[in-house]
């Protein structure tokens, strides 16, 4: 009984690979599944729990770029994504961009839809299989297929014909399903013309009458509706505000100091995305410069003697910036002939950024209860990155979306990705992989101040030519307090307001 009930597990634990493979094979190839570069699906969606009807339209186009829009008795659901940023518009609440979960669950949607699981491996996901069960009356293989963001989409393979059947997908705030059947050729390709789905908890029935590969569609498919008529302001005054308040900003953050948490992440054999560990530290400026002091691992506080060495690292880090400002001081009386500062020496701030990329896509919203101005960024061609600062040569290959607030003229929110493979020292001191993902939140702190409140890191870099190592970190910064700095001694006197 033991052998029996041993062979018998093992037979249901399949590779997940080989699953997919015979998935691959079922649709109609890997080859004529990697060359739909493009898609558009038409046809009648209904709701099941009173019977409202209406059109339903859904296309796509490789590398991300994804739309769906559907009218059910009236009421009218569009969601987008554009490359750069995600959106979604309905009747009820309006237009938005979609932000932190609900963002990062609808660009792996986006993805997905391009792409299946073809390229998992290229994108640092993760598949394993789950359990072979009856679902709707057919034998199925699930599959889990985890992103590098952590996002997990569940995959149902029938046992018999090795086609799709379910996909579970989970939303900002839910998880929908998608069951699919009346599998049919397309070009090559079968696709499923009945879909039966679960979005945002309501059921739905889907019933398509018109599938087209390959066919040409205009990127502003994707983009923004444009529904508002409040004039935007003019995007050369709002950077001109945004870089005097990022200088204000420099000059109000010397008062402030506030703990930060950075969090490493990794995934297990099971594809669950899991923390490994964290280190805690309290933040402080001196003459614009951050000192870190480290006093927690792994949620503990340190022992003392660990403490004190961590203590005498940020006393020596306050005299180290002595010496460097007194370099620079040296350095800014030796200006250029014609008088002007030391390019080297000078800060970049994000408007300088923002310059050197185009700005599309401007559209007012509502952001954690302001008023903010959103728009999409992408490298501007016509900018000489050649010539440029190596930290404005990296955003010659980002895009991305940026929440400025409407009244204060602070960023609120930034979400970037990197488009193309970026190398320092022409590959041999690092090499970025496309496809990192950057995202930097702040909060409004005592109504004078937008500070760093998360930043969430993904991405996979090669380091001196070694094996390529993945970054998935979180970094949070909370307890933001004000407070004046002084320095006797190579000493910090924090005085509470």
């Amino acid at each position: 009984m033991f052998l029996l009930a041993f062979f018998s597990i093992n037979a249901f634990a399949q590779s997940p690979n080989k699953i997919l493979k015979q998935a691959e094979k079922a649709l109609g190839g890997e080859k004529s599944l990697q060359n739909i570069k493009s898609w558009q699906k038409k046809g009648l969606i209904t709701r099941v729990k009173d019977g409202a009807s209406g059109t339903f339209q859904t296309q796509g186009a490789k590398p991300n770029f994804y739309n769906v829009r559907y009218d059910v008795g009236g009421f009218e659901t569009e969601v987008g994504y554009n490359e750069k940023s995600g959106w979604r518009r309905d009747s009820r609440d309006g237009l938005q961009t979609l932000t932190g979960e609900a963002s990062r669950n609808f660009r792996a949607e986006t993805a997905f839809r391009n792409n299946l699981w073809l390229n998992y491996k290229k994108e640092k996901s993760k598949i394993s299989f789950g359990k072979q069960f009856n679902l709707n009356g057919k034998t199925v293989n699930l599959i889990n297929l985890t992103t590098a963001k952590g996002v997990s989409i569940k995959l149902y393979f029938d046992a018999a014909t090795n086609l799709l059947v379910r996909e579970e997908i989970p939303s900002a705030d839910s998880m929908n399903f998608f069951d699919y059947s009346d599998y049919r050729p397309v070009a090559g390709v079968k696709e499923p013309f009945q879909i039966n789905a679960k979005i945002g908890g309501a059921l739905y029935e889907i019933k398509l009458d018109q599938i087209i590969h390959n066919r040409e569609i205009a990127r502003g498919n994707f983009d923004f509706p444009k529904l508002s008529v409040e004039p935007l302001p003019d995007i050369p005054a709002l950077l001109a505000q945004l870089q005097a308040n990022e200088d204000k900003v420099e000059d109000i953050l010397e008062n402030y100091s506030f703990t930060q948490k950075s969090v490493s992440r990794e995934f297990g054999k099971d594809g669950v995305l899991r923390e490994t560990e964290s280190e805690t530290f309290q933040i402080s400026f001196y003459r614009g410069n951050s000192i870190r002091r480290l006093v927690e691992k792994n949620d503990k506080p340190l022992s003392p003697d660990v403490q004190d060495d961590e203590d005498k690292k940020a006393q020596k880090r306050i005299a180290e910036i002595e010496k460097e400002i007194a370099k620079k001081e040296a350095k800014t009386v030796a200006q250029s002939a014609d008088g002007t500062p030391d390019e080297e020496n000078r800060r970049i701030s994000t408007a300088e950024v923002l310059r050197a990329s185009n700005l599309i896509n401007p559209r007012r919203e509502r952001f954690r209860g302001r008023n903010v101005i959103v728009f999409d960024f992408e490298p501007n061609p016509k900018f000489d990155f050649k010539n440029a600062k190596s930290f404005l040569k990296f955003f010659g290959k980002v895009g991305g979306a940026m929440w400025i607030d409407a009244e204060d003229k602070q960023v609120a929110r930034i979400e970037a990705v990197l488009f193309d493979n970026y190398k320092v020292g022409g590959g041999v001191l690092a090499s970025l992989k496309k496809g990192a993902s950057f995202t930097l939140e702040q909060e409004r702190v005592n109504d004078e101040i937008w500070l760093p409140s998360a930043i969430d890191i993904n991405l996979s870099v090669k380091v001196l030519l070694v094996k390529a190592i993945n970054v998935n970190q979180l970094i949070k910064s909370y307890n933001y307090r004000k407070f004046k700095t002084e320095v006797k001694d190579s000493k910090i006197d924090e005085v509470k307001n």
